[in-house]
């Protein structure tokens, strides 16, 4: 049964004739006796009786109009808890980041947000596969996620997609490597070095197959790093070059980053959600002070100071 059409039913057994329960509602009486038809198909048994020139509820009538009015209640009622949910903002929010990003936003986050009376936030690391991060929005509210320019772009149709900030990529070499003394390299300098990549399918590794093909020869991949922490210890030791983004590199005693000078190296960092989740006011919140730590241009030693 339609609930519309129960409302019609519950109209009729209040206002006493189709004509003024047309008026009421801005419809024509056709239109109402239409819809009256209409629930009656789905009833066994007869809803309303002419009485005279008027239509009126039958007993079986009556006893649906006050069902419809207990629908009405309790829709009207889930609606103004939904709305209560929505606009509440001490509902916790779950945000998951890949490591690097969350090392990078999730202090200042945390800090702004009881500083300012905020939500509560539920931080989890997760690094993925690029293909694999739409797939986070199922378990968190938002989800911040790496690209690179040419990766494919995240589903239109599954997620929405705020950018928050596009971040250099720079080759990193320890501080006594010769090439340390110049402003910046070439992929032709870099590609006789041994190399730290990331594991297959993660962002990074098509930038190192981009280095490769301008400087006209394969890299020698000796390691294979996620972490972009690991992989600095890693140059700072002398065993390879990396690429490691600019404002999200925690600081390392020994290394130095130095641009590509024949490629642009970067990548998009981005926040996933479902949709209907920035209906909430506390998700919005939240999605509000990571653009503001990404606007400020935060990074993981400027964060332990917001």
């Amino acid at each position: 049964m339609d609930l519309h059409h129960l409302r019609l039913l519950r109209e009729l057994g209040d206002r006493g004739s189709v004509a003024a329960v047309a008026r009421a509602l801005h419809i024509t009486p056709s239109a109402v006796s239409q819809q009256l038809k209409a629930l009656q198909r789905s009833a066994r048994v007869p809803l309303t009786e002419l009485r005279g020139r008027r239509l009126a509820l039958t007993d079986a009538g009556r006893a649906l109009a006050g069902v419809a009015i207990e629908v009405s209640t309790a829709l009207d009622r889930a609606n103004r808890i939904v709305d209560a949910y929505l606009d509440d903002p001490g509902v916790p929010v779950t945000v998951s980041a890949f490591h690097s990003a969350g090392l990078t936003y999730f202090p200042p986050l945390l800090r702004h947000l009881a500083s300012t009376g905020g939500p509560p936030v539920r931080c989890s690391d997760a690094d993925v596969a690029h293909a694999d991060f739409p797939g986070l929005v199922a378990d968190y509210d938002l989800v911040l996620a790496h690209r690179l320019a040419h990766s494919p772009p995240w589903p239109a149709d599954r997620v929405t997609v705020v950018p928050l900030v596009h971040e250099p990529l720079h080759v990193a070499m320890p501080a006594t490597h010769p090439l340390a003394a110049k402003s910046q390299v070439t992929a032709a300098d870099v590609s006789t070095e041994p190399w730290i990549s990331v594991h297959d399918g993660f962002p990074l590794e098509g930038i190192l197959t981009a280095i490769a093909a301008a400087a006209g020869r394969p890299l020698a991949i000796t390691h294979r790093i996620n972490e972009f922490t690991v992989a600095a210890s890693v140059v700072a030791a002398g065993a390879a070059l990396a690429l490691l983004p600019v404002y999200t590199t925690v600081p390392s005693p020994g290394i130095v980053l130095r641009p590509l000078a024949d490629l642009r190296a970067g990548r998009y960092i981005d926040v996933l959600t479902r949709p209907e989740n920035l209906h909430r006011a506390a998700v919005r919140t939240v999605l509000d002070s990571l653009r503001r730590i990404a606007t400020a241009g935060v990074t993981p030693a400027a964060a332990q100071l917001l």
